[in-house]
């Protein structure tokens, strides 16, 4: 029986890839390289220094920095990331992401976000629906990132929640095996090419909504 549906947030409640991309590949210009533009989906759904080391791989310059110069690196990317969002309203809410809270919310299911952005936060607040949400997980306390389950498994039980017995929706290939393997269900949002790993993906929220209409009436 289905309690809680856990979400993430870039890609899923919000369309922030290409902030992400955007200041990746600033950091990488000022570091003299150009960055490919196909890590733009292979840093989906994954923590910041996992990220870093995949811009920093793409351009042969992973064995060029030490790990705290790393941390520097990567503060520098989220000071450009939170001046791209800074500027967010509830106008960048995915269409029908405040439609399905609400029915969510409707039927007594319980809703989390699970991401590994540490801005996610300020963009409930800055999109007007932080009062949807029972939790959010601090990424900082979780060891290790999507796509082990630890995130998820998180969200559950600070929901007093059976991990069976949770909804995971997510648009990152690594999303979506974290999901699986907590022993949730995965709903995947976006390219069913690159989300091949789940057997349930919708081209956007409005077809999860719609999924959920049909689940509350059997």
């Amino acid at each position: 029986m289905i309690k809680a549906v856990i979400f993430d947030m870039d890609g899923v409640l919000t369309e922030t890839s290409h902030q992400h991309f955007l200041a990746w590949n600033r950091l990488a210009e000022e570091l003299g390289y150009i960055l490919p533009l196909e890590v733009k989906d292979a840093v989906r759904g994954i923590s910041r220094l996992a990220s870093l080391d995949i811009v920093l791989k793409a351009v042969n310059a992973d064995k060029r920095f030490t790990e705290s110069e790393k941390l520097v690196l990567a503060e520098i990317k989220n000071i450009y990331y939170i001046e791209s969002i800074k500027r967010f309203t509830a106008e960048d809410l995915s269409g029908g992401a405040r439609e399905l809270l609400e029915l969510l919310k409707e039927n007594g299911l319980k809703i989390a976000l699970a991401s590994a952005s540490k801005n996610s936060k300020f963009l409930l607040r800055a999109m007007e629906i932080k009062q949807y949400f029972d939790i959010v997980v601090d990424p900082a306390v979780i060891q290790k990132g999507k796509p082990a389950p630890d995130i998820f498994l998180k969200a559950a039980e600070l929901l007093n929640i059976a991990p069976e017995d949770c909804i995971g929706i997510e648009d990152a290939y690594a999303g979506i095996e974290s999901i699986q393997r907590a022993g949730m269900t995965a709903l995947g949002v976006g390219d069913a090419a690159v989300l091949s790993n789940c057997s349930i993906v919708f081209d956007n929220l409005q077809g999860v909504y719609s999924y959920f209409v049909r689940l509350f009436r059997e």
